[in-house]
């Protein structure tokens, strides 16, 4: 295993050039973790912890150059979905479950990269992933709606905190929603007009200053109060055994959103600039990473696409700006942290509502139910699943909508009746009883893998195709090119079903078989019954086979 893949061959000018875009992301990046900490339910200043060892773990044992390990909403929000009810959110125990938390999370990354398991990023379709994080998007932006506006909302569902909102609006405090308000305003209107200051960054160092000036909290806006200095402790606090069976699916839940989100950032990153990757010595990164956040007593961090984008947009190109960012954070621990004490709690709900909103793809699932309404589906079912029963439940209908996908493509694959068109091109007819090729001849097309779930449809159709006895057909031939594989089950389904065919005088060939059909073939004795001749390396091979039998007739 080699260490610092993410930031070698070092240069120094290209150093230099990182360490500036890790400082911007550090200016970009602080507001936006302690807004996490809201969504995770974790004491504020632990949102700067995962923007330190964390950052540096990674930076050491990953390999990609760009990805950003740090607080995440997805993860904050599976690890506030399952911790809540165990312990009262912020609460010092609440912080010891949620580091052990992190440290099952590393355990099962490590072990997924021990059992080289980086592959299980492609097992989650982008349409259930767009369909999840919409969810995410939609349930965090409700939670965190009441505290933006100044209304006191307790219910732990998203309907409940709907209809808690609702009731409460008479009440609505109006300086709260001033101050909301007006931190909006900056961040948009930076966001639209100097895109080069950082807009939260700004917000926050603004609202903070006026609050201690102007003493918000005696107005009755809610501030965070006093804010622990210094740097973070190193430490694990044990824990009964009884209180770890719970935390292990919301650490499974997290590895898999992790190794899922993680991955497909780095790898869209690596491709955009012809980086190499690779992927399981990432998941030791991101295991390490976790680590780090359990023995600094912060919660769960993850690859970000949104703070990844960030040190791209910066300049950044190599994991020597995450390093940077990390000193950065230091200082402010060090140095800083007594005047954030004064920033009002409006501030974080604001900033995790435009991250909110970030995650829900309007345009994303407008697109997808233009072109493909049955995905888009899929992707509203699983946003569902997020907002009616939670982060965790909705990670679960993600994979298992993902794998039904995979295994109803196989199921069902495209099947067809192939004939030539007047300009001599291959067309598919649909399946049918009288659908032919040419007069006694069936090329029938089977897309995918033969195995024993789809061996019946395959038999079905190919006896619809022959007719009843006497039909005129004399020859079916498999046109193969997509049946990589036959299993057992499936091949003592071609035997039984080139059986009943041989009564009705009719011929079972195949054309265009795979190196590993063919193997198939040989290992489950299919070669004893269906004979050389009826295997053809092409269907135009077939076809002229045919058309000399019917000739000499």
């Amino acid at each position: 295993m080699s260490l610092f893949e993410g930031i070698r061959p070092f240069r120094r000018g290209a150093a230099l050039r990182d360490a500036r875009a890790g400082i911007a992301l550090a200016a970009m990046n602080i507001p936006q973790v302690l807004g996490y900490t809201r969504i995770a339910g974790m004491p504020v200043v632990t949102g700067l912890y995962t923007l330190l060892l964390p950052l540096a773990a990674f930076a050491a044992f990953g390999s990609s150059r760009y990805l950003v390990v740090a607080a995440d909403s997805a993860t904050a929000a599976i690890l506030a979905g399952g911790l809540a009810g165990l312990a009262p959110l912020a609460s010092a125990h609440y912080v010891i479950l949620a580091g052990w938390v992190a440290l099952l999370t590393g355990a099962f990354l490590l072990l997924g990269r021990l059992l080289k398991l980086g592959f299980i990023a492609d097992f989650l379709s982008q349409t259930v992933l767009i369909g999840f994080l919409t969810g995410v998007g939609v349930q965090v932006g409700i939670a965190v709606l009441g505290e933006t506006i100044g209304l006191p909302v307790h219910a732990r569902t998203t309907i409940g905190q709907v209809g808690e909102i609702f009731r409460e609006l008479p009440t609505l405090h109006l300086p709260t929603l001033l101050v909301s308000c007006s931190v909006l305003i900056v961040v948009l209107g930076l966001r639209r007009f100097a895109r080069r200051i950082p807009g939260p960054l700004a917000a926050v160092i603004a609202v903070t200053a006026a609050s201690a000036i102007w003493h918000f909290s005696a107005h009755g806006i809610a501030i965070i109060g006093p804010v622990l200095g210094g740097l973070p402790h190193l430490g694990l606090h044990l824990l009964p055994w009884r209180e770890i069976p719970p935390l292990i699916p919301i650490a499974g839940s997290c590895a898999i959103m992790i190794v899922t989100q993680s991955a497909a950032t780095a790898r869209a990153y690596a491709l955009r600039h012809h980086e190499k990757l690779n992927e399981n010595q990432d998941l030791v990164g991101l295991s390490a990473a976790n680590a780090a956040a359990a023995l600094t007593g912060t919660f769960v961090v993850n690859g970000s696409p949104t703070q990844t984008a960030m040190v791209e947009s910066a300049g950044g190109q190599s994991q020597i700006a995450q390093i940077a960012t990390a000193v950065v954070v230091a200082c402010v621990l060090l140095l800083l942290t007594r005047s954030l004490q004064y920033m009002p709690q409006c501030v974080l709900g604001v900033l995790v509502l435009l991250v909110a909103i970030h995650l829900i793809d309007v345009h994303g699932m407008i697109a997808m139910r233009q072109e493909s309404p049955g995905e888009f589906a899929v992707a509203l079912v699983t946003t569902l699943v997020v907002v009616l029963w939670g982060v965790e439940q909705g990670i679960l209908a993600a994979m298992l909508l993902s794998l039904v996908r995979i295994v109803r493509h196989s199921y069902r694959p495209p099947t067809g009746v192939i004939q030539l068109d007047a300009s001599g091109a291959w067309k598919a007819l649909p399946v049918a009883q009288g659908a032919v090729t040419e007069p006694g001849l069936v090329l029938y097309r089977f897309g995918a893998a033969l195995f024993y779930a789809n061996a019946n449809r395959f038999a079905e159709e190919i006896l619809t195709l022959a007719g009843p006895a006497r039909s005129g057909v004399r020859w079916v031939i498999v046109d193969a090119e997509a049946m990589t594989d036959i299993d057992y089950s499936a091949a003592r389904v071609i035997a039984e079903l080139n059986s009943q065919l041989t009564i009705a005088d009719v011929a079972l060939g195949f054309a265009r078989m795979s190196t590993d059909a063919r193997a198939d073939f040989e290992r489950h004795h299919l070669s004893e019954i269906i004979p050389p001749g009826r295997i053809f390396d092409r269907l135009h091979d077939a076809l002229a086979a045919f058309e000399r039998l019917h000739a000499s007739m």
